[in-house]
């Protein structure tokens, strides 16, 4: 039997079919830069965590014999060590593939610990209102009223420098854009009817802030975290930079940079890639930020 609906009148075209949702992949491969940024991002990733094995030498290896050599295609470079070396004569490539570990490691378990609180602080003050509210509000504001810079200086100055207080600092110092964004969102989504049955239906208050309100808003949560991973780095980097951060025994580009600075005359190679490393990695993440920015807005991800 012929369905009615599909057929069209005599010399007329039949109805194009609707367009139906553009699929994850299909985006990706339509956002040339979203896919360009991803693609380094996953070399970065791998490079990082095989430094052992790719890294052509130690990257605390001292040889004064080799200091201050420029890169290979200079005068007085020398393949073995392509990016050149440092003023102690260590390989400016495998500080870089080293560095990349601590950068990548902060910026995702900072974003981590920021969104757990974020998250958990923002449903609790969405879902409850009334003081509750007002108590995680009110200490928002207080948070947003000191610059972020100034407020991981200061704690670092205080708790001393290294790799775990970094973490901290950035991670506890960043929950209020997950908390704000979050408590928004619930403020709509605990009147709808799905949120009304479960707590007509008696399930306790973790199950319907965690398995029914938070699954509809991951959306804005996703690409918060994206781009916090890349302000994470950079904050990472200023803190190494300045002294405050990782301590010097581990290799971070922002140790790197804040070396580099005093011979950047007479050795420009030093300063000069763990910027570009920096800024290629904070431009891809925010390339691919911008793609699931457009993905998940319902204006634009349907469109064919």
């Amino acid at each position: 039997m012929v369905r009615q609906e599909a057929l069209a009148p005599p010399g007329e075209e039949p109805p194009a079919p609707a367009p139906g949702r553009v699929g994850l992949g299909q985006s990706l491969r339509r956002y040339k830069t979203a896919l360009g940024g991803l693609i380094f991002l996953l070399l970065l990733l791998l490079t990082a965590l095989a430094a052992p094995l790719v890294a052509p030498h130690d990257p605390h290896r001292v040889s004064i014999a080799s200091r201050l050599k420029p890169v290979f295609w200079m005068r007085g470079g020398a393949v073995t060590h392509p990016l050149g070396t440092d003023s102690l004569g260590r390989d400016i490539l495998s500080r870089l593939i080293y560095g990349a570990r601590v950068s990548i490691l902060v910026g995702l378990v900072s974003v981590a610990i920021s969104g757990v609180v974020g998250i958990t602080l923002g449903l609790l003050a969405g879902f409850f209102g009334g003081k509750l509210d007002d108590l995680v509000m009110g200490l928002a504001e207080v948070q947003l009223a000191f610059p972020f810079i100034l407020l991981a200086i200061t704690v670092m100055a205080v708790v001393g420098p290294g790799l775990f207080n970094v973490i901290t600092v950035l991670g506890v110092s960043r929950w209020v854009a997950y908390g704000r964004v979050v408590r928004g969102q619930v403020l709509t989504v605990r009147e709808k009817e799905f949120v009304e049955a479960a707590r007509a239906l008696g399930y306790p208050v973790h199950k319907v802030l965690f398995f029914q309100i938070l699954p509809n808003i991951t959306s804005p949560l996703i690409v918060i975290a994206t781009f916090a991973v890349a302000g994470n780095i950079i904050s990472e980097s200023s803190l190494s930079f300045l002294g405050l951060g990782v301590p010097t025994s581990t290799v971070t580009w922002g140790s790197m940079l804040s070396e580099g600075r005093e011979y950047l005359r007479v050795a420009w190679w030093l300063a000069t890639f763990p910027g570009l490393a920096i800024m290629l990695t904070v431009l891809s993440i925010n390339l691919i930020g911008d793609w699931l920015r457009d993905f998940f807005d319902p204006r634009l991800r349907d469109q064919p």
